[in-house]
């Protein structure tokens, strides 16, 4: 991987952190160009990670400066861009280029259509969390990659965290799983601080309490890979606090709940796929 030549397309929040991995795996940065839409965005861009960097703002061609000459090539822009960059770049791609996608909803077999038939298509679906570098990633084959450009995609993305291989018609729903997943935590923490709050705790003191328990929790399932019913179930005391407040929330069908948010978000991401075609 070190010695091939990269072009990011969107370097946003999730194209930033890819790059920042990329760099840390040992590909050079004289070998990676950026876009990012503003001008500022790409002179940091540049001067923060030392790659050559192009704005879209200010030159209209910078899709096609960044593709030309790259081996593989990110497309980190929003879904609703993803066939526009594809034609700007097809004249310039390079023959057997590998394009790795990032952008929901949108198949490989849709990408692959606007691009020649000898560059191949890998997808992936990265969640946040890989801006820390403790992310998961779902990666699906196109029907052109090579079992050696599936492993490449594979070591990009564990170098920003986790990774897991699965055929394409299951990376929708694993997008309204880990890659939502963040925000129902998010959403969760946000109303649990609420009602902390409503209990008569500062925001300060809300907050720490919140995001440390959530933290700790985290922290004691990934070390001790234990089944998260049975560590609950060592918190909940026979007729306890926890098994009360336990009680409450079953009565609320969180299962059900959680099954009806995931299955809307899958059928929003299935629109995409059909908007987007």
């Amino acid at each position: 991987m070190q010695d091939n030549t990269v072009a990011i397309l969107g370097a946003g929040s999730m194209g930033t952190a890819i790059l920042s991995g990329m760099l840390s795996h040992g590909i050079k940065k004289e070998n990676i160009k950026a876009t990012a839409r503003k001008t500022d965005s790409a002179e940091q861009l540049a001067k923060k990670y030392g790659v050559t960097a192009y704005a879209t703002d200010y030159q209209p061609n910078a899709n096609s400066l960044a593709v030309e000459g790259a081996q593989i090539i990110l497309v980190a822009v929003k879904p609703v861009n993803v066939i526009e960059v594809l034609k700007q770049i097809r004249p310039v791609i390079t023959e057997n280029a590998l394009v790795i996608s990032v952008a929901a909803g949108i198949t490989t077999a849709t990408i692959e259509s606007y691009l020649p038939g000898s560059v191949a298509v890998v997808r992936a679906m990265p969640n946040t969390p890989a801006l820390i570098r403790l992310g998961l990633t779902g990666i699906a084959a196109g029907s052109r990659s090579s079992a050696e450009q599936l492993n490449l995609v594979v070591e990009l993305f564990n170098a920003v965290g986790k990774s897991v291989v699965l055929d394409e018609d299951k990376i929708d729903a694993l997008s309204t799983i880990s890659g939502s997943g963040p925000a129902y935590v998010f959403y969760f923490m946000e109303e649990f601080i609420k009602t902390a709050k409503d209990m008569g705790f500062s925001q300060e003191d809300a907050y720490l309490l919140v995001t440390q328990t959530f933290l700790g929790a985290s922290e004691l399932i990934t070390q001790t890979q234990g089944d998260p019913a049975e560590l609950r179930r060592a918190v909940t005391s026979p007729n306890g606090t926890t098994m009360k407040a336990v009680a409450v929330l079953e009565e609320g069908e969180l299962h059900n709940l959680f099954l009806k948010a995931t299955t809307a978000a899958l059928a929003r991401a299935k629109e995409i796929s059909q908007e987007q075609k």
